[in-house]
């Protein structure tokens, strides 16, 4: 599978330069890394969740874990996780459990961990479980404009 249509897109208007890592099918975002040889806190997962207000994409390092208890108190909300077979509704143009963090790209409302600030090179999902995109930090930054910053995940 080619990159998501929508990441694609968004890539193209943001003007964002990329490389493409291909890598064995993987089941999560850890094995990933792995499998493609980068660190597990450079890859960033995407965590989609939802309340009465609606959805809210979360991304986090590939070596964390959302905490929910801090995020609903910190946005004074109520979210929870996305079941798989809804989240497919919203990223129709991507494999099941391959979601890129560009929420924008989809039209929902992103939140980003603070861990991504200092990093050269950032990696995410591009739509498939068989291929990453890999931006310098810059770049990242870049698509990542506008997004509520701050801490949001534990170590596993």
């Amino acid at each position: 599978m080619a990159i998501a249509q929508a990441v694609s897109n968004y890539l193209t208007q943001k003007n964002i330069s990329f490389n493409t890592i291909t890598h064995p099918k993987t089941p999560s975002s850890s094995a990933t890394a792995h499998a493609a040889h980068i660190p597990e806190d450079h890859l960033a997962k995407s965590v989609v969740l939802k309340d009465k207000k609606g959805y809210l994409l979360a991304v986090i390092p590939a070596s964390e874990w959302i905490n929910l208890h801090q995020l609903n108190d910190e946005l004074n909300r109520e979210l929870e996780l996305v079941p798989e077979d809804e989240i497919k509704q919203v990223f129709t143009d991507c494999q099941r459990g391959a979601v890129p963090p560009l929420g924008e790209a989809y039209g929902l409302d992103t939140i980003m961990d603070d861990a991504f600030n200092s990093l050269s090179k950032v990696y995410f999902e591009s739509g498939d479980h068989e291929q990453l995109i890999e931006v310098n930090g810059e770049q990242f930054h870049t698509l990542m404009k506008g997004v509520r910053h701050g801490h949001y995940c534990k170590p596993h």
